[in-house]
């Protein structure tokens, strides 16, 4: 499923996302999920299950547009790990199918 900002989606798929989105807000902030930083400095959700079809970077672009506090406490304990967000990663659209196991381009 695309991104929550396509305009070919039905006010019911729209609804289902935003949800899927909230979820996962929610669960930033009660740590059931986490933000995974790739070497290249791309981003993955591990420990989120119920994203209606929402890739991991439509859900940090929707979370970050938001300016989330989740969001932003998720990325500075991931930070802390050592890798660092690229947002030049995030733009090329590097992303991962596996909570951040393996990273890919397409």
């Amino acid at each position: 499923m695309p991104c929550t900002s396509q305009p070919n989606l039905t006010q019911v798929q729209q609804a289902r996302m935003a949800e899927a989105v909230r979820r996962l807000e929610t669960a930033l902030g009660n740590n059931s999920a986490s933000l995974v930083v790739g070497a290249s400095g791309s981003i993955a959700f591990k420990g989120w299950n119920d994203r209606e079809g929402v890739s991991d970077l439509c859900a940090y672009r929707k979370l970050a547009a938001s300016n989330s506090a989740a969001l932003r406490r998720a990325i500075m304990r991931a930070e802390a790990m050592g890798a660092k967000i690229n947002p030049r990663a995030i733009a090329a659209g590097v992303h991962s199918h596996d909570s951040g196991h393996t990273w890919s381009t397409h």
